[in-house]
This record gives C-alpha cells, sequence and structure tokens, in this order.
C-alpha cells in the first residue's frame, strides 16, 4: 500500500512515499521516494531523491506565495522524470499530513472531512504559517487525487495527556475556560523517540522516565512517563519555552506589555519574536546551529554569546523535565541540532552530573543515529535517535484505516 505523507512548515514543504502494509510497519523503513521544498525570500529550492539513489536539485527564484504551484510540480516528479518511482498518482492510497495545531478538539490522528477542515481552520490564528500549510496541501491532494482518503497527524496530539497542572496558565482562569492552555508541539517525534529509546534500551515504555530533546529550527523538550507525555517546553503556540533558530522562547511577558506601550504593533512584535529572535537575534549573523559553531571557531563573540545562552536555557530545561518526572532513565537528542551537534550534547550535558547524567566523549564525537553516548556508570542512559516524523505519519494511517 503506497502512502504519502505531507509535512509542512513554515518556510518547508516535506513529502515522502512509503509502501507499508497493515500489521507490518514495526519498525522505520526508509522511504520511496522524499522531496523538499524550502523558500527562503524569494529562492526557492526543490531537492528530491528516491529509493534508487537518483537525485534532483533546482533553485529558482519563486515567491513563498506560490507554494501550493512548487507543491503540485514537486509531487508530479513521484511518477514522472528522472525520480519518478510510480506509474501515476492513482497508485497512492492513502495520504497522511502532519497538522501542527489541532487545538482542544483534534487531539487523536482522524480522517479528513469538511468537519475536519474547518476545525482546523478555526485554530489557524494560533500557528497561522503551519496551519495554513497544512490546509493547503490537504486541498491540492483533493484536486490531484478526488476520493483518496486522507489522513490528520496533530503535533500538539501526543501532549494531550499533560495533567491540569501543566496544561493549565496562571492567569484568569476564563482563559482556559477559552481554550488558553499549554498545547505543545513535535509530539509526533517526541512519541516516536520514547518508544524507540525503549526499544534500544530493551524495556517496556510502561516503566521508562524519559526526556526528549527535539532540538532543530524549532525546540522543545518533553517529559515522558511510561509512554504519556506529562511536561513539554512549547506551549499554546510554538513560540513558548527554548531558545530556538529564529524564535525567541519564552520571554519576560512585561517585556512585550512594554513594547506594546513604546508604540510597537502587534504584527511587528510577532514578526520579532518569531523571525527576529533566538540565535539569529543574538548572533547578528544566522539562526543556523552550524552557521554559529563556525562563527565561534573564528572568535566571534556573539556568536558564542548566542550558543551559551542556547545551552544555558536547554539545560535548565532538561532540569526542569527532570523535575516534572521525579528521576530520569533516558536522555534522548534528536532532529537537527540534536543528531549532528556533538557541541550541543556535550554542553548540555556538562552540568547535569546531578541528575546522573555522564556522555561519554568518544561516543558522542563518533556517535551515529540510533546509538548510546552515555558513559560507564551513568545512570542515566543517553540517546540520540533519528527523527521519523514522516514515517511516524505514515505507520499512523496505515493503523488508522
Amino acid at each position: 500500500m503506497k502512502i504519502l505523507v505531507l509535512n509542512s512548515g513554515s518556510s518547508t514543504q516535506k513529502s515522502a512515499l512509503f509502501d507499508l502494509e497493515p500489521g507490518t510497519c514495526t519498525a522505520a523503513v526508509p522511504p520511496l521516494w522524499e522531496g523538499r521544498l524550502e523558500w527562503d525570500a524569494n529562492r526557492e529550492i526543490l531537492t528530491i531523491r528516491n529509493c534508487l539513489g537518483r537525485e534532483l536539485r533546482q533553485e529558482s527564484q519563486v515567491s513563498s506565495d506560490k507554494r501550493e504551484e512548487s507543491l503540485e510540480k514537486m509531487l508530479r516528479c513521484l511518477c514522472a522524470g528522472p525520480t519518478a518511482v510510480a506509474g501515476a498518482l492513482s497508485e497512492i492510497a492513502v495520504v497522511g499530513h502532519r497538522i501542527v495545531h489541532g487545538g482542544a478538539k483534534l487531539t487523536q490522528p482522524v480522517v479528513i472531512t469538511p468537519e475536519v477542515k474547518q476545525a482546523i481552520s478555526e485554530v489557524s490564528t494560533i500557528a497561522p504559517l503551519h496551519n495554513h500549510a497544512g490546509l493547503q496541501g490537504i486541498e491540492l491532494i483533493e484536486k490531484l487525487l478526488p476520493g483518496t482518503r486522507q489522513i490528520a497527524v496533530f503535533d500538539t496530539g501526543f501532549h494531550r495527556t499533560l495533567p491540569p497542572e501543566a496544561r493549565i496558565y496562571p492567569g484568569p482562569y476564563a482563559w482556559y475556560e477559552h481554550g488558553i492552555q499549554r498545547y505543545g508541539f513535535h509530539g509526533i517525534n517526541h512519541e516516536y523517540c520514547a518508544h524507540r529509546a525503549a526499544e534500544l534500551l530493551r524495556k517496556e515504555i510502561g516503566v521508562l522516565k524519559i526526556v526528549t530533546c527535539h532540538l532543530g529550527n524549532g525546540c522543545s523538550l518533553a517529559a515522558i512517563d511510561g509512554g504519556r507525555s506529562v511536561d513539554t517546553t512549547m506551549g499554546f503556540t510554538p513560540l513558548e519555552g527554548l531558545m530556538m533558530g529564529t524564535r525567541s522562547g519564552s520571554v519576560d511577558p512585561g517585556i512585550l506589555t512594554h513594547l506594546l506601550r513604546s508604540g510597537l504593533q502587534p504584527a511587528d512584535l510577532d514578526r520579532v519574536l518569531n523571525q527576529q529572535s533566538g540565535l539569529l537575534g543574538i548572533s547578528g549573523a544566522s539562526g543556523d546551529m552550524r552557521d554559529i559553531l563556525r562563527a565561534m571557531g573564528k572568535g566571534n563573540q556573539r556568536a558564542t554569546l548566542a550558543f551559551d545562552i542556547f545551552i544555558h536555557r536547554l539545560r535548565h530545561g532538561i532540569a526542569a523535565m527532570a523535575a516534572s518526572l521525579g528521576r530520569v532513565d533516558a536522555l534522548v537528542f534528536t532532529a537537527g541540532i540534536g543528531e549532528n551537534s556533538p557541541e550541543v550534547r556535550r554542553e548540555a550535558c556538562a552540568q547535569l552530573g546531578f541528575l546522573g547524567i555522564r556522555l561519554d566523549e568518544t561516543r558522542n564525537l563518533t556517535g551515529r543515529a540510533d546509538f548510546e553516548l552515555s558513559a560507564a556508570g551513568s545512570q542515566v542512559r543517553i540517546l540520540v535517535i533519528h527523527a521519523q516524523e514522516d514515517w511516524a505519519i505514515a505507520r499512523k494511517a496505515v493503523s488508522l484505516i
């Protein structure tokens, strides 16, 4: 059964095609085909590769407001051109979508209906860039593959188990009654990594207390007790919590009211917090950790400051997640930074010895995906796990139908 996955981000559109059968997809398998669109200002980068090793890369001057046309062009490469792996798009049996925000109503994977689309649209004001992109993908599939079943999988869904003390903000209770609460994000990958950690440790997930660190352009932590999310760093929106590539993470809300009173408009404030802060805002050079590390090597003091703030807040967050769990059996690093930056992993663990966390530096430098990095005698098992969001979505889609 061919399963197409669409993973829509604010500035990227990823897609993957899997061939899975119900009951057989217990371990992650590589896709038959995967494509990625990235938008940077007026530049668009298309990258496609298939299971035969064939690749296609194109760069053009296209505005991100043309993303639906670009996505259709990318999907046509499934069955035409050098990266084709299917005879026709009609071979696709089901399409799974990553939807970032499901709000209070949508917590479990669900077959997409007009009512589900309306519910996704209703919470788009909370995550406008992500949810609008997800709806565009749904509508494109309705045009290209009318009648094909589509499944929505929600990034907020895994965190539906947050207890009230972790979920409810300490503002007026009326906020909670009107849906203002902590939803959490990156749930698809946090859930996958917890189960994968249990497999690697050969333990039942029901007995494990795990802290997962999803560190990419967006960053969040989760405290997972027996397979259930009990705390996380992101909240009502993906802006809360850790310092990120271009997002500030948590700041004193008094700063925001001060800026608004000083004349900054809400739209400008939103842009500053989401697009001009984080690693980019402090370094003044880049929101990419790889660029930050290169600049540090050249003695760039602001890049060093950006790295130090990132690590300070990461350590702070890990310790907070540990406090919510009471103990930690495993610490997991995942996503772009978590999987590929030994410097971040080293410094994150350096002052967490009081939690029983001890990193083996040789393993840290040479470790690959799905690998243990713990030093001998470490009370906490430290793992690096490859993010498998697309496969997790495909698996949930197959299970649902």
